[in-house]
């Protein structure tokens, strides 16, 4: 069995692996089926971590692998609710925008500099989770459409926006910062 095969990577590889159906389940309308597998992909989230620090195994496999697995889930399920016409574009926009930017920026700073680490900023982990719980609000919107969910999931639009657009000038910030230390 290769070395970065353990307990973590496989919960890792499970919401990889779960993202496509969730994706499958919005675009087919299945909101509580989508809502159910996200869920469980989350929970594969808080498992991996929880293993790694229980077993104390730590590989750079998973280092690089966690986040990717986090991200094509996200994105996924914003795309897919996008696509389905149950969240609106523009806020897909403004996260694939963030998204890219950062992208664009590490790039830049890997090729400008000696820096080859980017641990992920405190503003940052705030902008994913007010992400995962606006997505899980319109999930439950679409899964059990109510008034409540309904005026939910509309006033988690702009928590959801402003910390997305903020954590994007906190990294901007940390980049320059990187760049001119090195």
């Amino acid at each position: 069995m290769p070395g970065w095969l353990n307990l973590p990577n496989l919960f890792t590889l499970a919401r990889l692996a779960l993202t496509p159906f969730v994706i499958a389940a919005i675009l087919d309308g299945r909101h509580r089926d989508a809502l159910l597998l996200f869920v469980a992909a989350g929970f594969t989230d808080y498992l991996d971590g929880a293993s790694a620090r229980w077993l104390r195994v730590s590989t750079q496999t998973g280092a690089y692998l966690d986040p990717i697995a986090d991200k094509c889930l996200l994105s996924g399920v914003f795309l897919a609710m996008a696509a389905a016409q149950t969240i609106p574009w523009w806020v897909v926009g403004v996260i694939f925008g963030r998204d890219l930017f950062i992208l664009a920026g590490v790039g830049i700073v890997l090729l400008l500099t000696s820096v080859r680490r980017f641990p992920p900023s405190m503003w940052g982990k705030w902008s994913t989770f007010v992400q995962i719980l606006t997505a899980v609000v319109w999930m439950a919107r679409n899964a059990a459409p109510s008034p409540v969910l309904d005026g939910m999931a509309t006033g988690m639009l702009f928590p959801c926006v402003a910390l997305t657009l903020y954590s994007g000038l906190d990294y901007l910030r940390r980049g320059i910062r990187m760049a001119q230390a090195h």
